[in-house]
């Protein structure tokens, strides 16, 4: 089995022309290090290097060879090590995490400013439970932030802010001008203009069956924006978690009018009031940079009502 030191030997090599520079540079003696190159061309079967008296040495291809293999491991280890562990409360290596797609807007550009752990790389990628939970179970991804509504078993959460439906309206649209929280009996015969994606399009079917209702579904879109952008229309009212950073206009510039909804508390029935939160796999430790992510999202958000 070949040594760090073994590897550390070779990935010099290339760097000198006589075995006393590189013995020089090892910091160990001529003999020393052509007894070891000899014990490493032992392991490999092969000839690795030639070394003639007077002449200086000549790797071999295999040589040469091996000992790009070294550099490349060496450079390797090098960066694990920094990684992890953290050392001295600086936090290093990648995070992956996920961003359900509704929530992206609001979540992903207030987390990922003002992270100030330079030495850890952030990487996002957006998605419904469809993509986000398969990436999470996989090690795609490290975490992924999400609506508290279906989520397996399999997964732990820690809630980020806690967060209730909203009925998103035409200002001049009749509802908009009740003060009270809005009840789905309102909304019934309403043209709602449906949010399409797992598992929001069940969670609202769910609701509205509850209480014995179907609601009058006009369009299923899989953007919230253009959700947004069809009732600052006037086409039909949407149906949304209360979120932070939430512009009330559409992409086009329109106004929009935001309500509360109201419905009964049962326990047969889905409640309006949900959570985002934070998952990651059961069982599985989240690393310390994942944690700090995990804290800081948490924070901003605060910040954002």
């Amino acid at each position: 089995m070949y040594t760090m030191r073994h590897l550390e030997i070779m990935a010099e090599l290339p760097d000198h022309r006589t075995l006393g520079s590189a013995a020089d540079e090892l910091r160990i003696s001529e003999s020393a290090l052509s007894q070891a190159i000899t014990a490493i061309e032992k392991l490999a079967g092969e000839t690795l290097c030639l070394r003639r008296k007077a002449h200086g040495f000549t790797l071999t291809a295999s040589g040469v060879h091996f000992s790009a293999m070294a550099r490349k491991i060496i450079s390797d280890v090098t960066e694990l090590a920094a990684t992890f562990p953290q050392q001295e409360g600086v936090l290093r290596g990648p995070v992956r995490f996920g961003c359900f797609a509704s929530l992206s807007p609001h979540l992903i550009p207030s987390t990922m400013q003002g992270f100030d752990h330079p030495q850890v790389e952030l990487s996002v990628q957006v998605g419904t439970h469809e993509s986000l939970l398969p990436a999470l179970r996989n090690a795609d991804l490290d975490v992924a932030f999400v609506y508290d509504l279906g989520l397996p078993p399999d997964m732990e959460k820690q809630e980020i802010y806690e967060t209730h439906m909203q009925v998103v309206l035409h200002p001049e649209h009749p509802l908009a001008r009740l003060e009270r929280p809005l009840e789905l009996a309102d909304l019934v015969d309403e043209p709602l203009v449906m949010y399409e994606s797992d598992p929001s399009t069940e969670y609202v079917l769910q609701l509205f069956a509850a209480q014995g209702l179907n609601p009058k579904v006009i369009a299923e879109v899989p953007q919230m924006i253009l959700v947004s952008a069809m009732v600052g229309r006037g086409l039909g009212y949407g149906l949304l978690m209360r979120r932070p950073n939430n512009a009330e206009m559409s992409l086009e510039g329109k106004p929009l009018a935001f309500r509360d909804l109201h419905t009964p508390v049962s326990p047969t029935a889905p409640s309006s009031l949900s959570s985002v939160v934070a998952i990651t796999p059961l069982g599985v430790k989240v690393p310390a940079r994942v944690q700090a992510l995990i804290e800081h999202c948490r924070e901003a958000m605060a910040d954002s009502w």
